[in-house]
């Protein structure tokens, strides 16, 4: 396969279906996710935007409350629309980590 069919292909994908493409690429190198950290200590290692304390689970299950994204971001102001976009997108890559902390929180 060449690269120009391997591109062909890529752009045919659905968002979810690129996100994964992503992930896996991604650790196939061992780079992290971009704008997502886990730092040991902090929100108990879960994946959170960089620099921040706001984990990923905490912005998907606000959006299955129903909160747009303009109210997510208007309640965390210092939020851009890229990690958002981000945080999105680590979530679909990673659901079972992702229903794992909810769950957590349900349960605490």
């Amino acid at each position: 396969m060449t690269f120009k069919e391997l591109e062909s292909q890529l752009l045919a994908l659905t968002a979810v279906e690129k996100a994964r493409a992503i992930q896996m690429l991604f650790q196939t190198f061992q780079i992290p996710w971009p704008g997502i950290e886990k730092t040991p200590g902090v929100m108990g290692g879960q994946a959170c935007i960089s620099r921040t304390r706001i984990p990923v689970w905490l912005l998907v299950n606000l959006r299955r409350l129903g909160c747009s994204e303009t109210h997510i971001l208007e309640d965390y102001p210092d939020l851009t629309k890229e990690e958002l976009a981000n945080a999105w997108a680590y979530a679909d890559a990673n659901p079972d980590e992702i229903e794992k902390a909810i769950r957590q929180q349900e349960e605490a």
